[in-house]
């Protein structure tokens, strides 16, 4: 059974590291899964310019990222033997070392899932518009440019 039902999904803050346990445990009773992947986006402590990250603000255009990110999934279930697909992303603050960024794929076999995950991170950090403001230490800040 494919679950294709919207699982996009916008946070305030970081994504709590109960709500990534939880989602993974929803999934012990579908038997038809042999392999789950997981992309885990934590923000870092860069430092820029000789001053240290101390937060990233997302915002983003919801209603077209929401658009360009079922773009993204109706893609990915048609190139990748996927069961179940889940994006979460962060809004608002989220400080260094929390999460801003989850993504949970499952499939019947291993190789579908491992390429899909690559697929999937690199098109949100290509395509959806979700704008990050890092935060210094002093309180300055730069746009972050997505690499």
């Amino acid at each position: 059974m494919i679950e294709k039902t919207k699982k996009n999904c916008f946070h305030s803050g970081a994504i709590a590291a109960e709500f990534i346990g939880n989602s993974i445990a929803k999934h012990q009773t579908k038997t038809s899964i042999g392999a789950h992947q997981i992309f885990l986006g934590q923000v870092r402590a860069d430092i820029i310019d000789g001053k240290e990250v101390k937060a990233i603000e997302y915002t983003a255009y919801e209603a077209m990222a929401e658009n360009v990110l079922h773009d993204i999934r109706e893609v990915a279930f048609d190139r990748y033997d996927l069961t179940c697909m889940h994006i979460h992303h962060s809004l608002g603050v989220v400080k260094a070392g929390e999460i801003c960024l989850f993504v949970f794929v499952s499939a019947s076999r291993r190789k579908a899932v491992f390429d899909a995950i690559t697929f999937i991170v690199e098109e949100i950090k290509a395509k959806v518009p979700i704008f990050g403001k890092e935060i210094f230490e002093d309180d300055t800040y730069v746009w972050k440019k997505n690499t």
